[in-house]
């Protein structure tokens, strides 16, 4: 993994030493839409049509995570067309929208699945994110979140909300879960690391 993907190593304002350990038990990985998968912007037509924007690379950093074994869910406090379609696309069946109680929706996730709150992992970047992000055993932000939100986070991404954040927690996940080379094997099979410098690291992660 390129430096930025070191597991927890910096931004970390929580107890970062203990991370890797708490990164280990993740079965469960919970993610707010806007501001998260999404730079935050919100595309509205002339007929009050909503529209977003999202990451490639997130995506199948999802993809990756969920066949390692690692439960997806969305609760997002809007209501969108596009986010039902992006998460038939990714395989995230566990979806709720127009949640105004995020701590209520992932209580009653945990229920269902029969996972300890320690267990699951909530990403998200403002207050409104908090009591759920609180109530579970790792909390992760982003570098835009207000200062509250970032204080509160066991790890806030390097990479922007909309540009790789998901997927750089996705990878660290695997990473220290050691179930990221399984995901990548099927794409290097025959291939090696070319001596160019960083780019040698680019090929693994984005």
């Amino acid at each position: 993994m390129s430096s930025h993907s070191a597991p927890f190593s910096t931004l970390s304002p929580c107890g970062a030493s203990s991370l890797p350990a708490i990164a280990k038990t993740m079965r469960l990985v919970i993610f707010d839409v806007d501001g998260v998968m999404t730079d935050g912007g919100l595309y509205l037509s002339d007929s009050g049509e909503e529209f977003k924007r999202f990451n490639t690379l997130d995506g199948h950093g999802l993809k990756m995570l969920h066949a390692s074994g690692v439960e997806l869910a969305i609760i997002t406090g809007r209501t969108s067309r596009c986010v039902e379609l992006r998460a038939k696309n990714l395989g995230i069946t566990h979806l709720h929208q127009g949640v105004h109680d995020k701590l209520g929706a992932a209580r009653a996730l945990l229920d269902k699945l029969k996972l300890p709150a320690s267990a699951a992992a909530f990403m998200g970047d403002d207050v409104v994110d908090l009591p759920a992000m609180l109530h579970v055993g790792l909390a992760i932000s982003v570098p835009h979140a207000p200062l509250v939100v970032r204080e509160r986070s066991h790890y806030v991404t390097q990479r922007h909300a909309g540009h790789g954040a998901v997927r750089e927690l996705c990878e660290l996940l695997m990473h220290t879960q050691g179930t990221l080379q399984a995901q990548l094997s099927p794409y290097l099979v025959g291939a090696s690391l070319v001596s160019h410098g960083s780019a040698a690291n680019n090929l693994v992660a984005p």
